[in-house]
């Protein structure tokens, strides 16, 4: 059986993708039988682009999604190779860490909340710095150059980034490589540069792909804090693929292809900036400069890390103020009453849609981590990893953007009679749950020491009886991890949800998108709060039941 694991991974992680694209190609080009399309043609093509304001949309996807990239790209290299090894940089680590489970949504309308005209920053300066008691008449929100999305984008790629290079870290000798860069006189930020930065690099290059793709093909961010006239690319071709016109359908995968080209190209251009930092890296190095006065630039770094962190903090805690908050007047700092009723109010649409979260991430989930503990185990006992192509399959449903696929995908679900079913939904979260479970069970896995497989094998054990009695039970804390991340990606997913669920599997992160356009913050608090509490549960949970497991094991609880 676990033969199979591999060609299963693969055929989730691929199959997917390719007919996605597939069944987003064909309507592109008229041919869709169910929809009367029977003749390839360029038509649909002509009319994308004489679509009014198509090409703005355009310029905003690229631009966003490069500027985001490029923003938390500079502010993590910074932070680390002036930080790392440090305590500070061990501290800073476990209060960014936790900031990759908050979806994106939530984040998102946690910086709208803070920074929003009406939001709780204009409050505390109002009417003392402001001069007036009214919210002022500014355009912070869904401004018509995406500056407050790049902010809330770039505040949530930064704990990815920052944990992609942890993980890459290790597997390098930064310490004894900064050590002697600083011997010769080297600034603790060039010795890394030159000495261990191309290496980290090279081993987070695929995530970098996966932060540009999500950036510039990015819905529920867009919406809630993206320009709105014109949208996004990403956001008209939801709202195309969602209209009563299915004759939009031609059109909307035609412009899913173009959203594909958006990404392609920017990663292209990003390509191209690789070389160009290169080579004038080497003319820097060939130099000689040792360029030791980076005080200013390393502590640049930490704060802006820092700010990013209390920034996401402080967003969440207004999510779960508002949640309760009674009557709230600008320019209050805080509600004159607190109340419950804005949780009765929502009840039974949340307890729908919050079943409907759990019992899809909760499979999805489950699926995933059964297979990628298949993978890993025959990997094991095979001693054999699929290498620099492994990568590649594992971040493809990251790189490509999602609504290059997920169109198609829904028309294919559509002509099997598989639309708006629950397993359709399963399988779908579960195409972009398995790489973040992959990836974060595979690392601690490979670490694992095989000498006790040895003794377990030397005392007569099979491999299935070592697998679970020995290397299972030690590796538990770190798959119950991939888990609560697994679970994580599952609650975030919006577009697949709209897509393949056909607005009949609602979920807590539909709803509160859904709701953003609505403006009443008490309903949007509590949707997005929960959306907040279900990841933090996960993760509390995977720290809990090893603790509770093994707690009359000591050193079961420092392998846990």
């Amino acid at each position: 059986m676990l033969r199979l694991a591999p060609i299963l991974a693969i055929a989730v992680l691929l199959g997917p993708v390719a007919f996605g694209i597939l069944a987003t190609v064909l309507p592109a080009f008229g041919f869709l039988p169910s929809l009367q399309g029977t003749e390839f043609t360029t038509r649909h093509f002509v009319e994308l682009f004489e679509y009014p304001g198509l090409i703005r949309s355009v310029v905003l996807s690229l631009t966003t999604g490069l500027v985001t990239t490029g923003i938390a790209f500079a502010i993590v290299f910074v932070f680390v190779s002036g930080w790392y090894g440090s305590r500070t940089f061990a501290r800073v680590q476990h209060i960014i860490s936790p900031l990759l489970s908050v979806p994106h949504a939530a984040a998102a309308f946690g910086l709208a909340f803070l920074i929003a005209p009406s939001g709780f920053l204009f409050r505390l300066a109002s009417p003392e710095l402001t001069g007036s008691a009214r919210p002022p008449d500014l355009l912070i929100l869904n401004d018509p150059m995406g500056l407050t999305m790049i902010a809330g984008l770039v505040a949530k790629e930064i704990p990815f980034i920052l944990l992609v290079c942890l993980a890459a870290l290790p597997q390098t000798t930064a310490r004894r490589s900064g050590q002697i860069a600083q011997a010769i006189g080297y600034g603790r930020m060039s010795g890394f540069a030159f000495t261990t930065w191309p290496l980290v690099y090279r081993q987070i290059r695929l995530a970098v792909f996966a932060v540009i793709a999500y950036a510039t093909s990015v819905v529920d961010v867009a919406v809630i804090l993206g320009p709105s006239s014109p949208p996004v690319l990403s956001v008209r071709l939801t709202q195309w693929m969602s209209d009563p016109d299915i004759s939009l359908r031609f059109m909307a995968s035609a412009g899913a292809l173009l959203q594909l080209a958006i990404t392609v190209t920017a990663i292209l251009i990003w390509i191209l900036a690789e070389r160009v930092v290169g080579w004038y890296a080497k003319r820097l190095y060939l130099t000689g400069r040792r360029m030791s006065g980076d005080a200013w630039a390393r502590w640049t770094g930490l704060v802006t890390v820092q700010a990013v962190a209390v920034i996401i903090f402080l967003g969440l805690g207004i999510l779960a103020l508002w949640s309760v908050a009674g009557f709230w007047a600008f320019p209050d700092n805080l509600p004159r009453g607190f109340t419950l009723s804005n949780w009765t109010r929502v009840l039974p649409s949340l307890s729908s849609s919050l079943s409907t979260t759990l019992t899809v991430g909760l499979v999805a989930t489950l699926l995933a981590v059964v297979l990628t503990l298949a993978c890993l185990e025959r990997e094991a006992r095979t001693h054999r990893t699929g290498g620099s192509r492994a990568l590649w399959f594992l971040y493809l449903p990251l790189i490509v953007p999602q609504v290059s696929f997920v169109f198609g995908l829904q028309i294919f679900f559509l002509g099997i009679g598989a639309d708006a079913s629950w397993g359709a939904l399963v399988f779908v979260h579960l195409v972009f749950v398995l790489p973040y479970v992959f990836l974060s069970l595979s690392d601690p896995w490979r670490a694992w020491d095989k000498r006790y497989a040895s003794i377990a094998h030397g005392l007569g054990a099979s491999p299935n009886r070592t697998f679970w009695n020995v290397r299972f039970p030690m590796l538990l804390k770190p798959a119950l991890v991939a888990s609560a991340v697994g679970f994580a990606v599952s609650v975030g997913q919006y577009l697949p949800t709209v897509l393949i669920g056909a607005g009949r599997w609602p979920t807590v992160t539909t709803e509160a998108v859904a709701l953003a356009s609505g403006g009443n913050r008490r309903i949007i608090g509590v949707f997005a709060f929960v959306q907040l509490l279900l990841p933090f549960i996960g993760f509390a949970m995977a720290t809990l039941v090893p603790s509770y497991l093994f707690r009359n094991r000591n050193d079961m609880k420092a392998t846990a």
